[in-house]
């Protein structure tokens, strides 16, 4: 029963890496554009709720909870060759290291993950103060990556 089951997730991710493999590249652009604009809202929506004076726990749970669902998607696959140039809903922004510097990509990304899935956790509790301050950590990080690997319009 146990291989069985090895062999499917082996198939089924198999599958997924060539699905992802076979993006277009303005489709890859178009997504990665999607996810980034998703979570700018979602981050707005957050910002609303601990600035604009009457805070709603249960909109701030779901806008991290969409956060941190795209920031451990797996966004990294849609870096695809070629889509350093071209057109998703506009033409890309990024930079040319965001290909080639791995190390330094990886870092940013993990440094990403880690404060939105931080952000999740302390949604939950309800906490407008402590929310705050994980949004300023959360937007230090996406700020990190847009210095370093996306070109300004």
């Amino acid at each position: 029963m146990k291989s069985k089951f090895l062999l499917a997730l082996i198939a089924t991710t198999l599958a997924a890496g060539t699905a992802v493999a076979q993006v277009k590249v303005e489709d890859a652009i178009k997504f990665r554009q999607s996810g980034y604009g998703f979570m700018a809202w979602n981050m707005g929506r957050i910002k609303m709720n601990v600035e604009g004076g009457q805070y709603n726990k249960e909109e701030v749970v779901k806008a991290a909870n969409a956060i941190q669902a795209i920031a451990n998607s797996g966004m990294g696959a849609l870096y695809v060759p070629g889509s350093d140039k071209g057109k998703g809903w506009e033409e890309t922004r990024a930079k040319p290291a965001i290909f080639t510097d791995k190390e330094k990509v990886g870092k940013v990304a993990m440094a990403f993950n880690k404060e939105a899935n931080e952000m999740a956790k302390i949604a939950a509790t309800g906490d407008a103060a402590a929310v705050g301050a994980q949004l300023g950590k959360l937007g230090d990080t996406c700020k990190g990556c847009h210095d370093d690997f996306k070109a300004k319009k």
